[in-house]
């Protein structure tokens, strides 16, 4: 069952607040090469594991206030 199914449904689903690691390794194996490139080289350079950075990534597209995924608000600092 996908986490991503929507409220409503008959099975109970799980909301994630944070990206996984596996989760962020399907994210890089599907991204071009340079952008998983970059990704991977911007998190060595400020030590955070890459499933920070692609949330960190992710999160700061929709609210530019937003660290991650908890504190997204979407459209909030556009």
């Amino acid at each position: 069952m996908s986490k991503f199914q929507p409220k409503g449904e008959a099975m109970a689903t799980k909301i994630y607040e944070q990206l996984s690691a596996v989760d962020a390794e399907i994210i890089l194996e599907r991204l071009p090469e340079r952008i998983r490139d970059a990704l991977i080289a911007r998190a060595t350079e400020i030590e955070y594991p890459i499933e920070a950075v692609i949330e960190m990534a992710i999160a700061s597209f929709l609210d530019t206030e937003a660290l991650g995924f908890v504190d997204c608000k979407p459209g909030r600092g556009i």
